[in-house]
């Protein structure tokens, strides 16, 4: 469904979006009650706005941290990565083969600069390295890797901006 054209958004639809981007455990129940609509008409709009492809899905966010400490150690790295040949296909293969591992959680083309930017997470150094070799030194179209490990995170806010364009 093209959103712009066969969706268009209220008040009480941003508020559901902002609700859910806080909390989406809630019950129906409570969302409505936060949102000031009838239960049957929270989950309606809730469904409209999945099938419409707004609400992408649902996950439970977890301290990286704390499951470093429960399970040993963890190590995050952003890493830039800039590719010898800059066609279609050796961007989508590249993209492809580093979306598919699990050391990957996020994958971003970008320009200027670097062709990609990764943020992946290791058990340690030694799991790092092993990464780095599966996924980059293997790859003769890498043409240039930097890597940033992370010493600590500030601030992860992982929402959308709901403010119309026109108000901004």
């Amino acid at each position: 469904m093209d959103i712009s054209e066969e969706l268009s958004l209220d008040a009480i639809d941003l508020t559901i979006l902002a609700q859910l981007q806080e909390d989406c455990s809630m019950s129906n129940l409570e969302l409505a009650a936060r949102v000031h609509v009838s239960p049957p008409t929270c989950l309606r709009r809730v469904k409209r706005l999945r099938d419409a492809g707004l609400i992408e899905r649902q996950v439970a966010l977890l301290n990286p941290e704390r499951v470093a400490r429960a399970l040993g150690q963890g190590l995050e790295a952003i890493v830039e990565i800039s590719l010898d040949r800059q066609g279609a296909e050796e961007q989508e293969a590249f993209e492809a083969r580093v979306s598919a591992d699990d050391a990957v959680q996020q994958c971003y083309r970008v320009s200027p600069g670097p062709d990609f930017v990764l943020v992946v997470r290791a058990r340690d150094m030694p799991d790092y390295l092993a990464l780095a070799q599966r996924l980059f030194t293997s790859d003769a179209n890498v043409r240039n890797v930097k890597a940033f490990f992370s010493v600590r995170r500030a601030k992860f806010q992982p929402r959308v901006g709901l403010e119309p364009a026109a108000r901004r």
